[in-house]
């Protein structure tokens, strides 16, 4: 059921937003260049990875040394602007589809992560990762790590269609208030180093 629900959900949005999409492929493209998809490898359903798209939010940046800049230096007002709507998080439809993600679930996070997790913290890996999730709708980037994944295993013992719904509709809430964008002086969100 889950799975027809994120099937039907993610063909329904990308048929209607896809002028949208196909507008933001050529603004990130003049404002951020070239690749204008975001890809990284994360863990998904029991940890096995797969490959995240994105729209691009960041600049390639580098100093003298050649490293990257910052985040909060490569981070544009544009790009900020589409972190601040999720309109970044669309691509990850196509994850959907794949069978990859779902519409709701624990957000994928770095593959670095995984040998950092206590045992109750990486039960998160028992379900698809989602593009939102019970953590996103009850603070997002404003709470601390131990809290999200508190909140991420809370979903996998109750997930259910009904819960699915209600965390999709509190998300555009969320989008419309742009409530949790990022942790308290930073960019986006503090790198997870594992529970103290």
């Amino acid at each position: 059921m889950k799975r027809l629900f994120d099937v039907v959900v993610s063909l329904a949005v990308l048929l209607l937003v896809w002028p949208a999409l196909l507008v933001l492929i050529v603004l990130i493209r003049f404002k951020l260049g070239s690749p204008v998809f975001f890809t990284q490898v994360r863990p998904g359903l029991h940890g096995k990875p797969f490959r995240m798209v994105k729209f691009r939010t960041m600049t390639d940046e580098k100093d003298h040394a050649g490293n990257l800049l910052p985040d909060d230096v490569r981070l544009t007002r544009f790009g900020q602007l589409l972190r601040s709507t999720s309109l970044d998080e669309l691509p990850e439809l196509w994850n959907v589809l794949k069978g990859e993600m779902s519409l709701v679930g624990p957000r994928p996070l770095l593959m670095e992560y995984l040998p950092l997790y206590s045992a109750e913290q990486a039960r998160r890996h028992e379900v698809r990762p989602g593009i939102t999730g019970w953590a996103q709708v009850n603070g997002r980037n404003a709470i601390s790590w131990e809290e999200k994944f508190a909140l991420d295993v809370w979903y996998v013992e109750h997930q259910s269609i009904w819960l699915d719904i209600k965390i999709l509709c509190l998300t555009i809430k969320k989008v419309l208030i742009r409530d949790g964008i990022s942790a308290e002086g930073q960019a986006t969100a503090e790198r997870f180093r594992g529970s103290k």
